[in-house]
């Protein structure tokens, strides 16, 4: 994922006694750890953390190096059709296809569309995506339509995009970012009501569920990634979802030569022009970390709430959550904070500048937004020029890159570790009257 340093629903704080936790910022209490004010590292204080990082990734093992010695022993394309029999159960999806990445996974998906919507139909997408989200659209004519996310939850603004529906807009591509899905049943809902498509980019999400539900199966199409830093890691790999077979027989005629099926049987040799199959190597590391991936994203889940749980007791510190009933979600990469600068009372630059000294793993994240881009700015590259938004029309899009902090996904038990964020947040927040 692209991202560079630049300049809602609230998470409920745990229940503490008002005296306390009023006490605690003067570094007086003990409500959430603190003993004192302690002099920060920025002033010369010592350092709060000191223990070894604790987010190594991906966690291969002798499982994987087995695997991969036993393919190079016995070379052969058989773990591509295994992967996909695999992640058709592990899903419940009825029909699926493995693919080199997770853009080539998108870019059948809208392949698949162009058998009944013609070029200049719509796609409501948010900005705040990876390029592949977005730009494999202008291969076939579709138009973009820039949506809103709540800044708090980093996805799809469903509001916004009832705001700007036009009569020719045919589908919704929500994203489910950094492992929380977005509010599905809602989306769907509407979408049923308009008439809409509804397509998921579900390459964060692999285990996420709502209300029992795999995400990537919520819509009628639905894609994944296995690039390196993803919950299932392929090094680079890709999967799609398909709800009916003329879909998935389209989109493979599309990627696929040898798997040209129903209508487009004839092409079977040929396909239509590009090969995306993911390779056997990756494959072979997917299926073999599918195994423990339920467990793996359960660890995850539980080491995170072991930190913010105490974390977002801190005036202003919130994460990336909404209260929406039956959500699973996962965690990977990143473990995402924001800073509400006027309720915590001092600037997110100032908080930052603070705990890296404090030798906390952090940053003044901003995603790259789509819009900004150059090719959605020269017509020459579309069928149809997408609409540029301005600032004011994706608010919650800007404040999620002033909001954003950053920290670890931590995938190892590291008890030692969240202590020791816990006492740099509380020595921060301690002493912010004198970071204002």
């Amino acid at each position: 994922m692209n991202q560079k340093d630049t300049k809602t629903d609230r998470r409920t704080f745990l229940k503490v006694a008002s005296a306390a936790t009023t006490l605690s910022w003067a570094g007086t209490s003990t409500a959430v750890g603190a003993t004192k004010k302690e002099t920060l590292a920025l002033d010369g204080g010592p350092k709060a953390v000191t223990a070894p990082p604790a987010w190594r990734w991906p966690l291969y093992g002798d499982e994987e190096e087995k695997a991969m010695v036993a393919l190079t022993q016995n070379p052969s394309y058989a773990p591509w059709a295994r992967l996909e029999e695999e992640w058709k159960t592990f899903t419940g999806s009825p029909y699926s296809r493995a693919h080199c990445n997770g853009t080539g996974a998108l870019t059948g998906m809208f392949f698949a569309l162009t058998a009944e919507l013609p070029p200049g139909s719509e796609i409501m997408v948010p900005s705040y995506t990876f390029f592949a989200t977005i730009v494999p659209m202008r291969l076939f004519g579709f138009v973009p339509v820039f949506v809103d996310i709540d800044p708090q939850t980093l996805n799809f603004d469903l509001e916004d995009a009832k705001r700007k529906l036009t009569k020719n807009t045919r589908a919704v591509l929500p994203v489910h970012w950094i492992g929380l899905p977005c509010p599905m049943d809602a989306i769907c809902d509407w979408a049923k009501e308009k008439g809409l498509i509804v397509l998921e980019d579900a390459c964060h999400t692999q285990g996420a569920k709502l209300n029992g539900k795999r995400m990537g199966t919520w819509g009628r199409m639905g894609a994944y990634s296995f690039q390196l830093s993803k919950a299932l890691p392929g090094f680079e790999g890709g999967i799609a979802n398909y709800q009916n077979r003329d879909d998935y027989d389209r989109a493979s005629a599309f990627g696929f030569y040898r798997k040209c099926a129903g209508k487009y049987a004839a092409y079977d040799g040929t396909g239509l022009g590009v090969k995306l199959r993911i390779h056997p190597m990756a494959a072979e590391l997917v299926r073999t970390q599918l195994k423990g991936l339920d467990k793996r994203n359960a660890d995850g889940v539980k080491r995170t709430r072991a930190l913010n749980d105490r974390l977002c007791q801190l005036p202003g510190l919130k994460e990336q959550t909404y209260d929406h009933p039956g959500i699973e979600r996962i965690y990977y990469a990143w473990n995402m904070l924001f800073l509400d600068e006027k309720e915590a009372g001092f600037t997110r630059a100032a908080a930052v500048k603070a705990l890296q000294a404090e030798g906390v793993k952090t940053s003044n994240f901003g995603y790259l937004l789509q819009h900004e881009g150059a090719l959605y700015r020269e017509a020459k590259w579309w069928h149809h020029a997408p609409k540029i938004p301005t600032r004011d029309e994706l608010p919650g899009t800007y404040q999620a890159n002033e909001w954003a902090l950053p920290l670890p996904y931590f995938t190892e038990d590291c008890p030692e570790l969240t202590e020791q964020y816990v006492r740099a947040f509380e020595k921060v927040w301690a002493n912010r009257d004198n970071l204002v």
